[in-house]
């Protein structure tokens, strides 16, 4: 009999002392807990200095240089780009395209794919779930197209209605478009059970793994979503930084989406060919030393090890949803702890959220609050804005029971005002 496999327990304070700025103290001397990793997350010192030494040691612009510098920067550069293949287990580097973001990156699917592929009257699917990102590039097709965008319900209790699904697939969408984890309700979507729905109705499927990829393993060819989109500042990486994956033979009849530089074969005076995959999506001066510090992170991410990563946060998650169980007027969104992902978010009432929020900075705990960019979101669970608390390996049961108490104390305090 194969023995069970025992997932190693991180240490998140042997962690720690690589992020400078988790031993910052504020409002005079109050330490801080960093609990806003959905919107960003910290960097280590070793991502710090990856940045640091590619400016003053390796910088030049990529590729068409033949100097010393140039050299160095695009072998560092174009090793990130190996390092995010062999993170995401993508078949080819050819497949990795660098953005600006996840933003950007479903912003170049909807204008190259969308606008060569859909029509009048052609459906999206999207879910009530999505980030703005994953919704506005698409009302924005169907503005430029006449396509109709329709849409997967979220139930009571923060999960999607995949009752509906099949109905919504006679439909023949187009495309699918939803998020890995919902960066409000924490909920980790069963994309085992919808990508191959949506394949099985003609439908091609973009996978929003901002809240996903930083957190668990990611493997892009089982799941065979036909586009994926990510992140750097959201897993330790710089800002500015961000990767588009997708099935070789959709990138190769895509067309390129920005002109300039780089994107080009040939240029002529009335015409162009386009470069060979990843390039012909890549225009212009790309994010060099973003891309060099994201491969950083990556190495960072796995000497850490994923699945030690995802098990940290889910027993995090589990403790806060604990505390703030306890605390009577206290209303968490989403489903249970062991359907989400590091994600927490809560309203108390009328108290709100941004007064929860500065309460609790005086305390030193670090909270997003509002609508995180889902107000569609927020307006099924008929809520104007949450308190969202949000983990990463980093983060320590110490802080979660800090969280618990501030929040109690939150409470306390605005009914002594009433």
């Amino acid at each position: 009999m194969t023995a069970p496999v025992r997932l190693r327990t991180l240490d998140p304070h042997a962690y720690r002392p690589d992020f400078p700025i988790l031993s910052k103290r504020v409002h005079g001397d109050v330490p801080l807990a960093y609990l806003d990793n959905a919107a960003s997350t910290q960097r280590p010192r070793q991502v710090i200095q990856a940045i640091v030494e590619a400016y003053e040691e390796h910088y030049a612009n990529v590729h068409r240089g033949i100097h010393t510098l140039a050299e160095e920067s695009t072998a560092l550069f174009e090793g990130a780009r190996e390092k995010v293949r062999s993170l995401i287990h993508a078949p080819t580097v050819e497949q990795v395209i660098f953005t600006h973001g996840a933003t950007a990156a479903i912003n170049l699917v909807a204008r190259s794919w969308g606008d060569s592929n859909l029509h009048e009257g052609d459906g999206v699917l999207v879910t009530e779930m999505e980030h703005h990102a994953n919704l506005v590039p698409w009302h924005q097709l169907a503005e430029r197209t006449g396509a109709k965008i329709q849409f997967i319900p979220v139930t009571d209790d923060g999960l999607l209605d995949l009752d509906k699904l099949d109905a919504l697939l006679t439909e023949r969408p187009r495309l699918v478009a939803v998020t890995a984890v919902s960066n409000v309700l924490g909920t980790i979507n069963p994309l085992a059970e919808i990508i191959p729905r949506a394949h099985a109705a003609g439908a091609l499927v973009l996978v929003d793994g901002a809240q996903s990829v930083p957190h668990q393993v990611t493997d892009a060819a089982a799941m065979d979503a036909d586009f994926l989109v990510f992140s750097g500042h959201k897993m330790m990486g710089p800002s500015g930084v961000g990767v588009l994956y997708g099935k070789r033979e959709l990138l190769e009849s895509m067309p390129p989406f920005l002109g300039g530089g780089s994107m080009i074969r040939r240029v002529w005076i009335d015409s162009f060919t386009p470069a060979d995959l990843p390039y012909k999506f890549e225009a212009g001066t790309p994010p060099i030393v973003p891309a060099i510090g994201l491969g950083a992170a990556i190495d960072y991410l796995n000497d850490v090890g994923l699945e030690a990563v995802h098990e940290h946060e889910r027993r995090l998650t589990q403790r806060a949803h604990e505390l703030l169980s306890e605390i009577d007027g206290v209303r968490i969104l989403g489903p249970r702890p062991d359907q989400k992902a590091g994600i927490v978010s809560f309203w108390m009432g009328r108290i709100h959220a941004h007064d929860i929020a500065q309460r609790l900075d005086r305390r030193g705990i670090a909270v997003r609050p509002g609508h995180h960019c889902a107000m569609p979101l927020h307006k099924r669970f008929d809520v104007s804005a949450t308190a969202r608390a949000s983990f990463y390996l980093y983060n320590t049961f110490e802080e979660v029971e800090r969280l618990g108490e501030a929040v109690a104390e939150c409470k306390h305090f605005f009914q002594r005002r009433r």
